[in-house]
């Protein structure tokens, strides 16, 4: 295999230099390869030229494309080649999206950098509320106001780091954007407002400034970006080169900020504060309703990934009102998940079952619940059912002793009870007595109705019939490979072929590395070994995958990524720690057979050449999720 690549740029630029900047219409790239629509093809000697660089595996010509076959890389010579051809990353054929989808996808992209920031300061927040309780005079101490001040930053200055994330989603300046959020709570923008409330007519040119402030404020920052996203991208266009770095941050600033203040602020603002409204009536009018509706579908939410749109709707409560009530009926929902972790791991005779619920359950401590919804509740179904109930029962109970947070919980759960504790003397009594009966309701059922336990103990043999993958279990599976070398286990459901059956040159001649192809049975793709995901391309038909000096590429189907993320739904990022058998992937194997796209999915051991050997166990029959897969030999 062609040596690693070390110096993305220049085999950008060799690339670019090759086929002639001016012959490339656009560029896009997928897991292994980077992908050029170019107007002519180039020459077999270009084609020659370019397949000996450092680093190109192979040159394929296809559906209208020029593939360069790279391997893992092939996004940081994309990312370089962008660069030189001032592409970026919206160059890529993008995926169709409603309305509503690209508003949930936003809020994700834009809150889960840094909603542990917002938990750690709540934290902190909550210590400070305990302590005081405790020992009032401890409030009147420097250390107080210092600990205070630190707990109280991230919320002041939240629209400098909606500006970091949102500037990287709408793809543009990071620095202007945060030049302008600073702006926007800058103490002397404060000051004129505080004028402005007080009655001052204060102008900005001829019109009249509103008296709104943006500290701890998150649509206006949000909007702001939006906007200057394509301001900028206008401005990039036409400004002329020489002038170009110092003008268009100057016109940036100076026509955004005031744009904000006029306009953009006081009306997303308003925005923010309606929604905030509409939800404060319903719990004044009707607050049993309020609080089964969040505490018994919230992890709903959570499943569909639209959890990220309430975050607005609570900040303005605490800005607007100093406390809130969803984030308290939202405690009980979380900690419903984690109570029906612990109901499981009482009901199950299972020993692997009862570690994955052991270890969910102390993460959902923590107000985190994908690891208990999607390791245990949801998947064993009965116990997700148990924690909705649960959750309903224990925010209706809250919603009568008048519970509300005082303080903003990033991630509700048991440890942020200690956030109702206020100048409603119930408050803190009515949670706990909430939480108290979610947990004891939840783990009841969880005995009475069952797990629904369907999957089998051990990792099954090949050739077995689960269509589930079995949990994580310290045993080692039966036809492990001896120390020293490393095991890997079947992801996925099917039928086994060897990779010389794979219509796809690089592929089928283990260009890419070697390994075994499934023919998958079910659309799920999960974890063949405890490690860490590498890599998940963003149309999310291939994933990366290490563990110690192991690095694998799983790819869903051939030729998939020009479906554009259709079909396709991620459980993980790069960076996320996983176990074996989690659910990485899921797919709609249906739809993607549909139109047309060959579903056989290489599972290959993407550097290969490090090891003695890459053994398969068997490359024909039956693949089952957890049977003993590969043996990579040191």
């Amino acid at each position: 295999m062609a040596q690693k690549v070390r110096d993305y740029g220049k085999l950008a630029r060799d690339i670019k230099d090759a086929v002639g900047e001016s012959n490339i219409v656009s560029a896009a790239h997928c897991a292994t390869r980077l992908r050029l629509v170019l107007k002519e093809s180039p020459s077999a000697e270009v084609t020659k030229q370019i397949s000996s660089m450092p680093a190109v595996i192979q040159v394929v010509e296809k559906g209208g494309q020029y593939q360069i076959v790279i391997g893992t890389h092939a996004k940081d010579v994309y990312n370089e080649l962008s660069q030189l051809l001032n592409l970026d990353e919206s160059a890529q054929p993008e995926v169709k999206q409603s309305l509503a989808n690209r508003v949930i996808a936003t809020m994700s992209a834009v809150f889960a950098p840094f909603v542990y920031v917002l938990a750690a300061a709540g934290l902190v927040q909550g210590a400070l509320i305990i302590i005081t309780h405790f020992a009032p005079a401890f409030a009147q101490t420097g250390t107080y106001e210092v600990l205070s001040f630190i707990s109280w930053t991230p919320f002041t200055f939240l629209p400098v780091l909606i500006a970091v994330t949102a500037s990287k989603h709408f793809k543009c300046n990071t620095f202007i954007a945060m030049w302008c959020c600073l702006a926007l709570v800058n103490s002397d923008w404060g000051a004129i407002a505080a004028r402005i409330a007080d009655g001052e007519a204060v102008k900005f040119l001829i019109f009249n400034m509103a008296q709104t402030t943006y500290t701890s404020t998150v649509l206006p920052p949000l909007f702001l970006v939006l906007i200057l996203s394509y301001l900028e991208h206008f401005l990039e266009k036409r400004v002329p080169d020489v002038i170009k770095a110092l003008v268009v941050p100057f016109i940036c600033a100076v026509v955004m900020v005031p744009a904000t203040i006029l306009i953009i602020g006081p009306v997303s603002d308003g925005l923010a504060n309606a929604i905030a409204f509409g939800y404060n009536t319903l719990v004044n009018t009707v607050p049993v309703l309020a609080a089964m509706i969040v505490g018994g579908i919230w992890q709903v939410f959570v499943i569909f990934g639209v959890h990220w749109g309430v975050t607005p709707m609570v900040l303005a409560n605490f800005s607007n009102n100093g406390c809130d009530t969803f984030q308290a009926f939202q405690t009980c929902a979380v900690v419903a998940q984690a109570a029906a972790c612990l109901g499981v791991f009482i009901k199950t005779k299972k020993s692997d079952i009862k570690n994955v619920a052991f270890s969910a359950g102390l993460t959902g401590i923590f107000g985190i619940t994908e690891p208990a919804i999607y390791g245990v509740t949801l998947r064993l179904k009965k116990p997700f059912i148990a924690g909705c109930i649960g959750g309903a029962v224990g925010a209706v109970i809250i919603s009568f002793f008048n519970t509300v947070y005082y303080v903003y919980a990033g991630l509700p759960g048991l440890l942020t009870t200690v956030n109702a504790i206020g100048e409603n003397p119930t408050s803190f009594t009515g949670m706990m007595i909430g939480v108290a009966a979610t947990i004891v309701i939840t783990v009841v059922l969880v005995q009475i109705i069952g797990c629904d336990e369907k999957e089998p103990e051990t990792v099954p043999a090949a050739g077995g019939n689960s269509s589930e993958p079995a949990a994580v279990s310290s045993a080692p599976a039966a036809g492990a490979a001896p120390a020293g070398n490393a095991d890997i286990f079947c992801p996925l459901n099917g039928e086994l072929k060897p990779l010389t059956e794979v219509n796809d040159p690089t592929f089928s001649g283990e260009i890419l590395g070697k390994g075994v192809a499934v023919i998958p049975s079910e659309g799920k793709l999960y974890a063949p070994f405890d490690g860490e995901v590498s890599m998940v391309f963003e149309t999310k038909h291939a994933i990366g995958l290490v563990k110690d000096d192991v690095e694998m590429l799983i790819h869903i189907g051939l030729e998939t990524v020009s479906l554009e993320g259709k079909y396709f739904d991620a459980k993980v990022q790069a960076g996320d720690k996983v176990k074996k058998g989690d659910l990485l992937i899921e797919f709609d194997l249906e739809a993607i057979a549909k139109e047309g796209f060959d579903t056989i999915t290489p599972v290959i051991v993407s550097n290969a050449d490090d090891f003695a050997d890459i053994a398969a166990d068997r490359t024909s029959g039956k693949a089952t999720v957890g049977a003993h897969l590969l043996t990579v030999k040191r």
